[in-house]
């Protein structure tokens, strides 16, 4: 990878919080670090839960914390469109080079179904059983004649994926073992993430990929699809989320933590990125600074591992 290219995606699901702030701020402050170009792509492949006025307001939130980008849904770029809802036809082109290989098959299972199948008698979970991987066609055509719409499933093999974290160091994990086939479009027809975001990654030429530790477990799922498209990965850096005091990750249900809320209380994108930097220990206080006064600060090294508490003053 000669060029550095990162990204930060969003889902417009609702508005942004000082969680989101947190992982774009350390993925524009690694990209900018590097003298890399920063891409802004928006995850709106939920159609149930995506609206375009929230991307609006992601826009509008990210500008007001002093973060730029180079490529985007506002300003174009070479990699365009910008946004997964308009990328749908190239997901299915990929996923079709699946199907032709046989790699994928389709699943009748209900959600119901799929999870007593795969809960372990002790209440924990356990991979996927490939209840369909071996239906026959005329028991596929008896699902369907029961009106059952099939999600698709790529076949899982069984060997470890490994990779090196930028934080957390060298990982392995065995799909077959830890979740089983996995889901590469629903069956509502919509792609599946893991598939949309390794088409979206390789195809824009997205060198480094920072983001928050709940997508640690999806890591290796999308290795194995960059293997299979024959795609070059990303180098993945997984940072701790952000918590409220009672150690539940924070989320867009906390309005209060908004950043439209914390802006209408007066507080300034000065203030929060200083708050944000000091987590992050860029800093040896929270006092209020401007985005681009961290970069050269800005070290792998010096970020914390464990998730974080966070109280930001009222």
């Amino acid at each position: 990878m000669d060029q550095i290219r990162g990204r930060f995606a969003p889902s417009p699901s609702g508005e942004m919080h000082l969680g989101n702030a947190w992982t774009a701020l350390l993925a524009w402050l690694q990209v900018r670090s590097l003298g890399g170009r920063m891409v802004l792509r928006v995850e709106d492949l939920d159609p149930e839960r995506s609206r375009p006025e929230h991307t609006d307001l992601i826009i509008r939130d990210l500008h007001w914390l002093g973060l730029d980008w180079d490529e985007g849904p506002d300003i174009g770029g070479p990699y365009r469109p910008y946004t997964q809802d308009e990328r749908r036809g190239l997901y299915q082109q990929y996923l079709d080079s699946l199907i032709e290989r046989g790699l994928v098959y389709p699943c009748y299972c209900t959600r119901a179904e799929v999870q007593a199948a795969a809960s372990a008698p002790h209440g924990g979970e356990n991979p996927y059983p490939g209840t369909c991987r071996t239906l026959s066609l005329k028991e596929q055509e008896t699902r369907l004649g029961q009106g059952r719409k099939p999600a698709l499933r790529l076949a899982v093999p069984c060997e470890a994926v490994a990779f090196d974290d930028g934080l957390h160091g060298h990982m392995e994990e065995n799909l077959a073992k830890v979740c089983g086939d996995f889901t590469v479009r629903r069956s509502d027809g919509v792609h599946a993430y893991q598939l949309a975001v390794v088409i979206d990654d390789a195809t824009m030429g997205i060198s480094h990929v920072l983001r928050g530790d709940d997508l640690l477990a999806s890591t290796a799922r999308q290795l194995l699809l960059y293997r299979l498209f024959g795609f070059t990965p990303p180098r993945f850096t997984h940072v701790p989320l952000l918590c409220s005091p009672d150690g539940h990750r924070l989320s867009k249900r906390q309005q209060d933590l908004s950043l439209a809320a914390l802006r209408a209380r007066g507080v300034t994108a000065a203030q929060i990125i200083g708050y944000l930097a000091w987590k992050a220990r860029l800093s040896d206080n929270p006092a209020p600074l401007a985005a681009r006064e961290l970069i050269d600060r800005f070290s792998l090294s010096k970020l914390p591992t464990e998730p974080i508490v966070v109280e930001f003053p009222q």
